[in-house]
């Protein structure tokens, strides 16, 4: 049986009340996997990011790339008729996703108690800067807060510098992937004790879980780790380095990669030997001095000759890409389909980016464009609650809808 135009959430209905990235970013890659993502948003301006550059024909691409296989609606629930609107189709959903600072969605009145007294098997998914409870919870919370709190901020940027925002949102991301996951678990845990259940993730607690063994690192010494660069505390060399055209990065996770990189790339076999560098705690400790070793090499190369070479050693190795050289690069680009092409009836053709889980039979795909605002709502609200033409443009003279 041909699988490929299955989706591997194909059934799953979700109503998504989320806006800007963490909630958009997680409900995209459902949609991607084939679940129905109904984008609910407020009459006439709808999402915040439809206001974010960079513009093309009067749109939000930054809207359009994270909002993608979404049917797009509009509802007010501030409105007595909208959040009876909204209950009616929770009875139909399986999933609710929202990232409102923790409290509005109960002072709506379509908190995750009242859901669940409608449908017992919702799962109720929200992520928030701090999370639902604890002494932080009302804060408002964007990815800079994230960044800031949970320590990443203060393990980026160079020695001796300022402690540096990671260049992407990278907290609203990891918020947005750890609701992804938080969902897909409840829809199997649901699979098995019957009913839904509330997901709490919190961005801080997302970027705070990245920071692997920096936290270990302090528990074992109770020294604050200090900003290292492109360096990595763990191994070494594990950093990026000098060409003549700029720069370039090496990876030597092991002590076996190190060799080779002594032997078939610097032709030091003395630098194994050396005391300072013979075991990987010793190369963390005399970092500054190694990297002078091997600069002495690569800065008479070009980075795509030092790179070539050491890739051909067998040892890991990549050039610095911007964001030119990676939209042309055959493999991210080509071969992985990390941007895919798509035609927005405003924008026009676009690239946006792909899906980086490559399910092999029931495949990701990106098949509709981001909605227009209010878009979807004939063929939501006829298809899930009935209403007729006349019902719904009753609702928009309203501004229910």
């Amino acid at each position: 049986m041909n699988f490929k135009n299955v989706g591997a959430l194909a059934g799953v209905k979700v109503l998504d009340l989320t806006r800007v990235l963490a909630g958009p970013y997680c409900t995209m890659m459902l949609a991607d996997f084939g679940a129905e993502v109904i984008k609910i948003e407020k009459p006439i301006s709808g999402d915040d990011t439809r206001q974010f550059g960079p513009f093309k024909n009067g749109e939000s691409l930054y809207y359009a790339n994270i909002n993608r296989n979404k049917k797009g609606i509009t509802l007010n629930l501030k409105a007595k008729q909208g959040k009876a609107l909204f209950l009616e189709m929770v009875k139909q959903a399986d999933v609710v996703v929202e990232n409102f600072r923790p409290g509005v969605m109960e002072r709506l009145g379509l908190g995750y108690e009242v859901l669940e007294e409608v449908n017992e098997k919702i799962i109720y998914a929200a992520v928030s800067g701090f999370g639902s409870y604890g002494p932080y919870a009302s804060r408002p919370g964007y990815d800079i807060i994230a960044q800031a709190m949970s320590g990443l901020m203060s393990i980026t940027g160079e020695e001796n510098g300022s402690p540096t925002r990671v260049g992407n949102a990278m907290g609203d991301v990891l918020g947005g992937l750890n609701l992804t996951i938080g969902i897909l678990a409840a829809l199997n845990a649901r699979s098995m004790i019957g009913r839904g259940q509330r997901v709490d993730v919190s961005l801080v607690d997302s970027a705070v879980a990245s920071l692997e063994t920096m936290t270990q690192r302090y528990f074992a010494s109770g020294n604050v780790p200090p900003l290292m660069g492109n360096r990595y505390a763990a191994a070494y060399p594990y950093d990026s380095f000098k060409a003549k055209d700029g720069q370039f990065v090496i990876g030597c996770g092991n002590d076996k990669l190190y060799n080779l990189l002594c032997q078939k790339v610097l032709k030091r076999e003395d630098l194994m030997k050396d005391e300072r560098f013979n075991t990987n705690e010793k190369r963390c400790t005399h970092h500054q001095a190694l990297k002078k070793e091997i600069e002495d090499w690569s800065s008479t190369m070009t980075i795509d000759e030092a790179v070539d070479t050491i890739l051909a050693a067998g040892v890991p190795a990549a050039p610095i890409l911007d964001m030119a050289k990676l939209a042309n690069d055959p493999h991210i680009v080509g071969a992985r389909e990390m941007f895919v092409e798509s035609k927005h009836p405003k924008i026009g053709n676009m690239l946006i980016n792909g899906n980086p889980v490559k399910l092999m039979t029931t495949r990701p795909t990106i098949d509709k464009p981001a909605p227009a605002l209010g878009q979807y709502n004939t063929d939501v609200y006829s298809s899930m609650l009935g209403l007729d033409a006349a019902e719904i443009a009753a609702l928009k003279t309203e501004g229910i809808i």
